[in-house]
């Protein structure tokens, strides 16, 4: 990741980063396995920086049918994030794998800025 200074003080150093935002189905599979942990543990083969996935409360895609958690509903198919962020180069070389994996999902891409903190100072 490229580096750069932060304007604000004690806040350490920034580092260009590129996010990638997967959005597919909870019940979204591929080859018996639930898709958005296909997708985590291709980004760890891959050597990416890190992936963490969120499990949403309620939204629509494709289909246009609202996926809620609510009681009343409860939806066994509700929306999932798949979150990567690394460097551009390393995001983009990644892109092929996903594209082979989600169908009607969505792949979103942000420029970001990464903040790494390594623990807190003792304080008085």
């Amino acid at each position: 990741m490229t580096q750069e200074t932060s304007g604000t003080e004690g806040a350490g150093a920034a580092e260009r980063a590129l996010r990638l935002t997967v959005l597919v189905g909870e019940s979204d599979s591929w080859h018996h396995r639930p898709l958005y942990s296909e997708i985590v543990h291709r980004a760890h083969r891959a050597g990416l920086a890190g992936a963490s996935v969120f499990r949403g409360i309620e939204g629509f895609g494709a289909s246009s049918m609202i996926h809620t958690q609510r009681l009343l509903s409860l939806s066994e198919d509700l929306p999932v994030a798949v979150v990567i962020v690394d460097t551009e180069e390393r995001v983009r070389a990644f892109l092929p794998l996903v594209d082979e994996l989600i169908g009607e999902g969505v792949a979103v891409l942000d420029a970001c800025e990464v903040i790494r903190r390594h623990g807190r100072e003792e304080g008085p």
